[in-house]
């Protein structure tokens, strides 16, 4: 079995996120703790809310309770991008061309390289936003549906509807399908005529016995897993109909304990699968062959992160219980 170096933090940490080697944990006290040769503690938010890496640079962007937007880099050293007293900004994406984009209530801000923003307003509030991957283009997952707006331009959005409430929102790495996770038990989605941006067909992905809180494509964006079952159930996206009429592979099942994290490997068709009572499978797609990387713990993950090189995963759990597993060991 692999080895787990852990690191018990206090409270809720919301994520984790390798930058180069080094694995940053984001507490919801609004601390990060970057796990460099010793647990190094930087003051960040009153409150955190949410992280990301943005994948165009080595860096973390988070939001918080404190109406403030941050750039953690791997330094670990911290700047402002935003701020909106009095605000919770709980959802933030990074985009092409340097892009950062946050949302309050009802609208979502795109924040440029050249200091300028933008704000998008929607009727109903913003539940998640994502960058398209290629071009410089946002959706806003609300209620009934999502907006896909183009940033630079003053053009009207782009309604792709569908009743009932989206919470979270991503685009395929070739931009050709658009998901949402919903307030149901299901996930939706919308293939891309690219040409237009416009939506070409629905899909449904119904079928959970609870809420997807977890996506992740894999390297190539063949497959998209999601948590929300004693499972993580994967739906294949190799055709140009995605999982239209198409059954998902359910992958690390175990009886009646839910999956509630999941995450690919950054180059092999592998998945890391976090459960609800702490333990941690590697799954392999091409045979469904099982790894135990870590024994149940005190808490459900929340979050989990590879590193650039595949040989160390990093997860977070709602307890503090976290760690870094060494594939490699």
């Amino acid at each position: 079995m692999p080895t787990v170096a852990p690191l018990d933090l206090d409270g809720h940490v919301l994520a984790v996120e390798f930058l180069g080697d080094v694995p940053f944990f984001a507490n919801a006290d609004g601390t990060f703790h970057r796990l460099d040769g010793g647990d190094k503690v930087i003051e960040a938010h009153q409150g955190m809310l949410t992280a990301i890496r943005d994948p165009y640079s080595e860096s973390l962007i988070s939001g918080g309770e404190d109406g403030k937007v941050l750039r953690i880099a791997a330094d670990g050293s911290v700047s402002e991008i935003a701020s909106a007293p009095r605000k919770w900004i709980s959802q933030v994406a990074a985009g092409p061309q340097g892009a950062i984009a946050y949302s309050y209530g009802k609208s979502t801000l795109v924040r440029l390289t050249d200091g300028t923003t933008k704000e998008f307003p929607e009727e109903r509030t913003v539940e998640g936003i994502a960058f398209a991957p290629k071009g410089l283009r946002i959706a806003a997952a609300r209620y009934n549906g999502v907006s896909l707006h183009w940033v630079g331009t003053s053009a009207k959005p782009v309604d792709l509807e569908w009743k009932g409430a989206h919470t979270g929102v991503t685009f395929s790495p070739d931009g050709n399908f658009l998901v949402t996770s919903m307030q149901e038990n299901a996930l939706h989605g919308w293939k891309l005529d690219v040409k237009s941006g416009t939506e070409a067909r629905h899909m449904r992905m119904t079928g959970y016995p609870a809420k997807v809180k977890s996506l992740s494509w894999s390297a190539k964006g063949k497959w998209l897993a999601s948590s929300g079952a004693p499972a993580a159930i994967v739906w294949p996206f190799q055709g140009k109909d995605g999982p239209m009429g198409k059954a998902p592979l359910e992958l690390g099942t175990r009886a009646n304990i839910m999956a509630t994290a999941v995450k690919f490997h950054p180059v092999e068709d592998i998945l890391a699968i976090g459960f609800i009572d702490g333990m941690i499978l590697a799954v392999r797609l091409a045979d469904s062959k099982e790894a135990l990387l870590r024994r149940p713990g005190k808490g459900a993950i929340t979050g989990m992160s590879w590193s650039k090189d595949g040989k160390l995963l990093a997860f977070a759990s709602e307890t503090g219980d976290c760690g870094v597993v060494d594939i490699a060991a």
